[in-house]
């Protein structure tokens, strides 16, 4: 079963290629998910809470975008949030990915969705990697919908989608439909 690392600049759609690859017969995980899933637990939201203020976790519960302005105003801040998240989300991916290995019938394959995949330098560890890529205007539509803040920072540091497509085993187009990405994204499987 190939183990896979599924990526794309913000607003390109790696979380509609995730969920069509799973309706494909891949095993899927997004990695923003167990994030979410992190910030609901005492280790991470008590850290949070300690590094950045009371004031993050309202009533105890995080708020991702209060800790994002906050993690994002310095190079610092957002490495220290990196070396507290990514460990625990590496340490639940491995986790998941053996319970993936042990499944019978075996799936197509294991998809994780990286949306900082190449940044973190974490493409070594998969066994091929799919850039999902659409046009700048598009992507920015999509972000913006979704209320993300700090776009401009986030997707500052972040690779341009040309260096991550250049980087990656398969590049899929997310430009168009739905059933024009579930085609691309079946091709992939079946290269798998």
């Amino acid at each position: 079963m190939p183990f896979v690392g599924l990526t794309g600049g913000m607003g390109s759609g790696k979380s509609t290629a995730l969920k069509l690859l799973g309706g494909l017969g891949a095993e899927v995980l997004s990695s923003d998910d167990v994030v979410h899933e992190l910030y609901e637990g005492q280790q991470l939201r008590d850290a949070v809470v300690a590094r950045f203020g009371a004031d993050v976790a309202p009533g105890g519960v995080v708020d991702r975008a209060t800790v994002a302005q906050r993690a994002f105003a310095s190079v610092e801040e957002r490495a220290w949030l990196e070396g507290q998240v990514w460990p625990l989300v590496a340490a639940r991916v491995q986790e998941w990915l053996t319970a993936a290995r042990e499944m019978r019938p075996a799936p197509r394959a294991a998809v994780v969705e990286v949306p900082l995949l190449f940044e973190a330098g974490l493409d070594g560890l998969y066994d091929a990697t799919i850039a999902v890529v659409a046009a700048e205007s598009v992507r920015r539509l999509r972000a913006d919908a979704r209320g993300h803040a700090l776009i401009d920072e986030r997707v500052a540091r972040q690779l341009p989608q040309e260096e991550k497509a250049r980087r990656a085993t398969f590049v899929v187009g997310n430009d168009g439909s739905e059933d024009d990405l579930q085609r691309e994204l079946s091709e992939v499987l079946g290269k798998l």
